[in-house]
């Protein structure tokens, strides 16, 4: 983890880090970051699920050090919304830019999917980072950690403040994110097996919404009078889960844990709200994943150990074409300061 960047890269990474910055009326991309190509390095782009949200503004910033490295050029293009059809458009307009190396981060993998593949027949390296699409043509998936090392992770820092018994709902973001499903899945599988005293007694999705992620959090409090802890799987509901807790004077009686950034997570675990946030070097997600492109993109192969510049060695399991960043890190009110995005 890098650890109180220099200013002026802080600065640089951090102009989209609102959406009414980012913002425009119908939600379609307004903004792109490109490197210099003066070298006549590869092209490689990213869309993220929405532009303007720390996290991904985190992994651009991870993106951009690695096309520094690299001596490549970097595209971080995205909506503004959490929308298929909006990203779609997007990932059309990168292909009709041809650009050497697409990555995408997808809303909707089954929709996606199609596209990819056109992407791919024109002659452009298509893969998947952060959330995978594995029914498509993809030749690689970048993952920051293991399914079962989150969403084992999710309820072993739920039940440490709470107990090993006791109602918990999951509060999640878009409902065909297949990263955020298979965490769920993970969590359930691991309930049932390992917590039997632990029911899960509801699953809703609040999209990218935080404000959206409190209304549903304080929804199930009151539909559910004895529950004891909240799940939130992604940068908007961990923090939503936790504001709810606190709105509601819950905190020391409703715990929550929750995939959440450094910044928007410090506040509720300094207060108690959350116990603790599941996450990874977000930044060094990004740097990989662009580090990953340029490899396919300079048709260079990937093996089963790599080198990725300054992260070191990573993971390649050929079978299914995943790139494992590393396992998960846990952000608690000890640690969380030391993380500046």
């Amino acid at each position: 983890m890098k650890i109180k960047r220099l200013l002026s890269v802080f600065a640089a990474g951090t102009v989209a880090l609102s959406l009414a910055l980012t913002g425009c009326a119908d939600g379609k991309a307004k903004s792109e970051n490109t490197g210099d190509n003066s070298s006549g390095g590869k092209k490689v782009a990213f869309v993220p699920k929405i532009q303007g949200i720390p996290f991904f503004e985190a992994m651009n910033r991870g993106g951009e050090d690695a096309a520094k490295d690299g001596n490549f050029e970097w595209v971080y293009k995205g909506a503004t919304t959490a929308d298929p059809a909006a990203q779609a458009d997007v990932v059309r307009s990168l292909i009709q830019q041809k650009v050497d190396a697409l990555i995408v981060a997808p809303n909707d993998p089954d929709s996606m999917a199609p596209l990819l593949k056109q992407a791919q027949d024109a002659g452009i390296h298509v893969l998947t980072a952060d959330t995978d699409a594995p029914d498509s043509v993809r030749e690689a998936f970048v993952n920051q950690a293991s399914e079962e090392g989150i969403g084992k992770a999710l309820v072993d820092e739920l039940v440490k403040p709470m107990g090993d018994e006791g109602e918990i709902a999951i509060v999640s973001c878009g409902q065909t994110a297949a990263n955020l499903n298979a965490w769920i899945d993970v969590a359930k599988k691991y309930v049932e097996a390992d917590l039997p005293k632990i029911k899960i007694v509801d699953v809703v999705y609040a999209d990218e919404d935080e404000d959206k992620a409190v209304t549903m959090a304080k929804n199930l409090m009151n539909a559910h009078p004895n529950l004891k802890g909240l799940i939130g799987p992604c940068t908007t509901a961990a923090p939503g889960i936790a504001r709810a807790v606190d709105e509601t004077n819950n905190i020391g009686k409703v715990y929550t844990v929750g995939v959440g950034t450094p910044k928007a997570m410090a506040p509720y675990l300094e207060s108690g709200a959350s116990s603790a946030s599941v996450l990874w070097d977000v930044e060094n997600a990004g740097y990989l994943a662009a580090w990953v492109g340029n490899q396919l993109a300079s048709d260079k192969p990937l093996e089963a150990s790599m080198e990725a510049g300054r992260i070191g060695t990573v993971k390649y399991d050929d079978a299914s074409k995943v790139v494992l960043l590393g396992d998960p890190l846990i952000l608690t009110k000890d640690n969380v300061g030391n993380y500046d995005y």
